[in-house]
């Protein structure tokens, strides 16, 4: 492969919630579902509303679905596609976008579906779109995306550590790591006779506060959209 070939690629980049959901939605589906891929706009708002492995659960319509498609396609992670009707069809392009084999790509698309998971969770999940034998086995695909700055761990190395992904913009990134603090401390506080309420407190109040503005954007999202439709 040429170097210019090389910088040409598209490379991973943070992704809003909606995209990371679509994206995982276009591979799963490819993987357990192949007959029905590449999928509608019907199917893509079925599979990333469903309530079975989804974490949180969504209601996305097609407008969502749609501005979440042009953001993958912007950065190279989706295609749109003539399906054999005229219904239009959209794919996913993450093998190459990620740059990663069948058993990183399940990983990957597990916590993009359902967030931040331990290994034995990654294993029993992402097992139904491929087979991993045991948790050395998935450590070693876990390690591969973290050496490609795919995934990262949010806890230390022991029993329950915890693996996300990196595809978070900053503001959910941020929440991420303030809830992670709020279950450490309260796992802290079991466990100790002093437990650090003041600094519970102040995670509480950070985690409402980003809520919030999350809830905001996507409130100014959707009228953003109802005023250019």
């Amino acid at each position: 492969m040429s170097d210019e070939t090389s910088e040409e690629k598209p490379k991973p980049v943070a992704l809003s919630r909606n995209a990371r959901r679509v994206l995982g939605v276009l591979v799963e589906k490819a993987k357990t579902t192949p007959d029905s891929y590449p999928l509608t706009m019907s199917g893509l708002i079925s599979g990333s509303n469903q309530k079975s492995n989804r974490s949180p659960q969504l209601q996305l319509d097609e407008d969502d679905v749609l501005t979440a498609i042009e953001e993958l396609k912007r950065v190279g992670a989706a295609r749109e596609v003539q399906g054999s009707g005229r219904a239009t069809k959209y794919r996913h392009a993450a093998y190459e976008w990620f740059d990663v084999d069948s058993p990183g790509a399940a990983v990957m698309t597990e916590l993009l579906l359902r967030g931040p998971q331990t290994l034995g969770e990654i294993r029993t999940r992402a097992s139904r779109m491929y087979a991993l034998e045991d948790l050395k086995a998935t450590q070693e695909v876990v390690d591969s995306l973290i050496a490609k700055d795919l995934v990262e761990p949010l806890s230390p190395p022991g029993r329950g550590q915890t693996f996300a992904h990196k595809l978070y913009p900053p503001e959910e990134r941020q929440y991420l790591e303030a809830r992670l603090e709020k279950q450490a401390a309260a796992s802290d506080t079991s466990s100790s006779p002093s437990p650090a309420k003041a600094s519970n407190t102040a995670i509480d109040a950070l985690i409402a506060r980003l809520e919030s503005v999350n809830e905001r954007i996507d409130q100014l999202e959707k009228r953003i959209e109802e005023l250019e439709s």
